[in-house]
C-alpha cells in the first residue's frame, strides 16, 4: 500500500503571543476527502487542512484514502473516504473535514492506525478498537465482516494491546506486560507471509495468532504498509517479514535485518523502507531486501 496522501503539523507563532498555535497542513491525492481542506481536489503543494479548535494533535495516521488524527486529550478524529466504514462514524461515506469520532469519546485513546480501508485504535487500558473493512479478517473479530463503528477485539480481554499497524488487507498487534513476555499478534490477509504466524503462506486469518521468532525479543513498535510488516527492537534491530521488495522472496516470519546500526525508527512503503538511526541518518532497504543497510545510505535528516 502505497500513502497517497501527506500530512505535517507545524506550529506557528502568532504576533504578540507567545504560545505557538499548531496547524496541520496536507498535500497529495485529495479527491475523496483525505486531505481535511474540504475540497474534492488533489494538491501539489501543502494546504492548510481544517480542524475543529481545542486540543494539539499528538499522532497523524493516513490509510488508503483516509486519514486519522489523534489529539493530546486521548481523542479521535476521522475523515476521507469512509465506504467501507472505516471512518468510524456509524455510516459507509466519505467525510471532507476532520469530525471527531464519537463512538471513542468516553475513552483514552493512545495509539491509532489507519490501512487501506480500515482502522484501529488503542487506549490507555490496553482494549483494541478496530472497524472498516473486514473482508480479509483484518479487523481480528473472528470473522469476514466489516464494521463501521469501532468494536473491541475480544481476543484480547485480558492482554494489554500497546499498539496496532495497518497494512493493506493484514494488521499486528504488539501486546506488552503478558506472562511470556512482548508478543505479536497478526490477522488478516497472510498470501504475501505478511502475518508471520507460519511458516508457509496462509490465505487469511479471522482472529489474532501470534508471530513466530520474536519471542525473545523485547519489541519497541511495529510497522506495516501493503503486503510488508516490520517490528523495532529497543535494542534498536529491525525485524521484517511479508512481500519481498523489488522480486526478492517472501518472508514468512520475522527475521532480522542484518546490520551493526542502531535504528529508532523504521517506515515501510509498497517496495522499499527507510530506516532512522539514532544519529539522524536514513538507510533505505529495497533493492535487495536484506542487504546490509549501510550500502544504501540515501542521506541525513535534521534531527528535532
Amino acid at each position: 500500500m502505497e500513502q497517497i496522501t501527506s500530512l505535517e503539523v507545524v506550529e506557528v507563532k502568532n504576533h504578540g503571543n507567545s504560545c505557538p498555535e499548531e496547524e496541520v497542513w496536507s498535500w497529495g491525492a485529495g479527491t475523496e476527502g483525505q486531505l481535511g481542506t474540504g475540497k474534492l481536489e488533489d494538491e501539489l503543494f501543502p494546504q492548510q487542512s481544517h480542524f475543529p479548535s481545542g486540543d494539539s494533535i499528538a499522532q497523524l495516521a493516513c490509510g488508503g484514502a483516509h486519514t486519522i488524527a489523534l489529539t493530546s486529550r486521548g481523542k479521535v478524529l476521522t475523515w476521507g473516504r469512509g465506504t467501507s466504514g472505516q471512518l468510524g462514524h456509524g455510516e459507509m461515506v466519505n467525510s471532507l473535514k476532520p469530525k471527531l469520532l464519537e463512538a471513542l469519546t468516553g475513552y483514552v485513546v493512545v495509539h491509532v492506525a489507519a490501512g487501506w480501508s480500515h482502522s484501529g485504535f488503542v487506549t490507555d487500558t490496553g482494549i483494541l478498537y478496530t472497524c472498516g473493512d473486514g473482508s480479509f479478517g483484518q479487523l481480528g473479530h473472528g470473522d469476514y465482516q466489516s464494521h463501521c463503528v469501532p468494536r473491541a477485539v475480544s481476543f484480547y480481554s485480558f492482554k494489554h494491546v500497546v499498539q496496532v499497524a495497518c497494512g493493506m488487507r493484514h494488521s499486528i498487534v504488539l501486546v506488552k506486560g503478558d506472562s511470556e513476555g512482548d508478543k505479536v499478534y497478526g490477522f488478516g490477509s497472510g498470501r504475501r507471509g505478511q502475518l508471520g504466524v507460519s511458516n508457509d503462506k496462509v490465505k487469511s486469518v479471522n482472529e489474532p495468532i501470534s508471530t513466530l521468532g520474536l519471542e525473545d525479543v523485547q519489541l519497541g513498535s511495529l510497522c506495516a504498509s501493503g503486503d510488508h510488516s516490520a517490528a523495532l527492537s529497543i535494542e534498536g534491530e529491525i525485524y521484517t517479514w511479508g512481500r519481498g521488495f523489488n522480486g526478492s522472496p517472501d518472508l514468512c516470519s520475522p527475521q532480522r535485518v542484518d546490520s551493526q546500526l542502531c535504528f529508532t525508527q523504521v517506515c515501510l512503503g509498497w517496495n522499499h523502507a527507510l530506516l532512522l538511526t539514532g544519529k539522524g541518518e536514513v538507510f533505505m532497504l529495497g533493492r535487495h531486501r536484506h542487504e546490509n543497510p549501510e550500502k544504501h545510505l540515501s542521506g541525513n535528516v535534521r534531527q528535532y
